[in-house]
């Protein structure tokens, strides 16, 4: 069963080959080429696309809504000014970026730091312009440095104990970067600016996850008896791409936020961990999300535990960002509750949102099926699409977000591993299998059989 997406993604992204991500494998094809090409094939067809979707969309009685694609790369080798744009959405309203979210994200509370990584992420706006302002990215570069210098012993405090020989060294290469950075600028070097703004950043994300000193909430019973992801892991994703002269194979790395949906990254971490999604086919690719998860055998939705031969659901999880319980919505949408205003901490805002599919009438019912998003709210940001506060993200590709561009159903993924982080997964069930809801919850979701998502 497949999920049904109200979104349209009109528009089209540069693509950005990052410098450090494990390269897409292709059949001696010049990667420029290929770009230019997948481009000309999404503008030849997106005015069809948009009227196709818009007839569908009126049949079924959603609002259509239209986003902009502008894929980000955190760390990407720039040719030419489209590049820098791209690479440098962060300040954006809404933030697209994927690392920009998961900084937002992280439960600290340190002023000077964020103060440090909003004054960087600024000089975004500044790349916007044509030929780059850089008046307005030397001022935020002073201010950065101003702040980090005169706070370092503030920010320093909030570093975890456990954490504070890294947190000390960070925070001495950013300070080294930045006057690095001064020197970019002062050559007025177009290409390295966005370059040296993302290595800054990487180290601000690097003291911002020192300062974690532990899990910031108590998960509610009996929630906390399945798999949970304590904490953030990375996840390494590859995929076979058939009959696709481009690319043979690639690999996306994601990031599975545990801090703000440690059930819901907790389930696909646990089955990551177990294999369950190696060798699957990519069972839908439409040009709006991209999904796998269902597993083969008649009648069967989601996972089906071995222990307890039934069919492993998690409630639905959704942190809302100004909520200080500082404990998820969990079983109901914003709207259930009457939250309509609330917007999540981790929003479907960026290109290649990892969130999990259920079916449309009942909000518990995920269980193994995820998809990805391919688009990005510029013109329906948190809290105006009809995605979030209704089904729970829980991770963004940081790297190799361009694959998504070419998988479609039938593609294989190969393998899916985890490379960081296996230490926050908790309760992995080979070692424990409990009911993550309650029987009342279990009884209606077991009544209602309609579509997923």
């Amino acid at each position: 069963m497949h999920p049904v997406i109200c979104c349209l993604s009109k528009g089209s992204g540069v693509f950005l080959r990052s410098a450090n991500a494990t390269p897409i494998r292709r059949r001696h094809v010049n990667v420029a080429n290929v770009t230019r090409a997948s481009i000309e094939r999404r503008e030849s067809s997106r005015s069809d696309a948009a009227e196709v979707f818009a007839s569908a969309a009126r049949q079924i009685g959603f609002t259509l809504l239209i986003s902009a694609v502008v894929v980000s790369s955190a760390d990407a080798t720039v040719q030419d000014a489209h590049h820098i744009l791209d690479i440098a959405g962060l300040e954006a309203n809404p933030v697209t970026n994927a690392r920009a979210l998961l900084r937002n994200s992280l439960p600290i509370t340190n002023k000077s730091i964020r103060e440090v990584q909003r004054k960087l992420e600024s000089i975004s706006d500044d790349l916007r312009v044509p030929g780059v302002r850089f008046t307005g990215v030397e001022a935020s570069l002073a201010g950065a440095s101003k702040v980090l210098n005169n706070d370092s012993i503030k920010i320093l405090a909030s570093v975890a104990p456990d954490k504070m020989e890294d947190g000390k060294a960070a925070l001495a290469e950013l300070q080294q970067q930045l006057e690095d950075f001064k020197v970019v600028v002062a050559q007025k070097d177009k290409q390295e600016v966005p370059l040296a703004q993302q290595r800054a950043l990487s180290l601000v994300s690097r003291i911002e996850e020192d300062m974690v000193n532990e899990f910031p909430f108590q998960i509610p019973a009996p929630y906390d008896r399945g798999p949970l992801l304590k904490g953030r892991a990375t996840v390494e994703l590859e995929v076979k791409v058939k009959d696709n002269v481009n690319v043979d194979s690639g690999v996306m790395t994601i990031v599975l936020d545990g801090y703000n949906a440690p059930v819901t990254a907790g389930n696909f971490a646990d089955l990551v961990d177990r294999g369950f999604y190696d060798g699957m086919d990519i069972q839908r690719s439409d040009g709006f999300v991209i999904q796998s998860g269902k597993p083969a055998g008649k009648g069967l939705d989601g996972f089906v535990d071995p222990v307890t031969k039934q069919e492993r659901t998690i409630p639905l999880e959704i942190m809302a960002s100004k909520d200080k319980s500082g404990v998820p919505v969990y079983e109901f949408t914003f709207e259930d509750v009457g939250r309509y205003r609330d917007e999540p901490v981790l929003p479907f805002n960026a290109f290649g949102t990892l969130a999990m599919a259920r079916r449309e009438a009942e909000p518990n019912s995920a269980s193994s099926q995820f998809f990805f998003l391919l688009k990005e709210s510029e013109l329906t940001p948190s809290g105006t699409n009809i995605l979030d506060g209704r089904y729970a993200v829980f991770g963004y590709v940081v790297e190799g977000q361009e694959l998504l561009r070419e998988i479609k159903a039938g593609d294989v993924i190969k393998s899916v591993r985890i490379v960081d982080g296996s230490e926050n997964l908790k309760n992995k069930s080979r070692d424990v299998a409990q009911p993550l809801l309650s029987e009342e919850v279990q009884r209606t979701r077991e009544s209602e059989r309609s579509d997923f998502l």
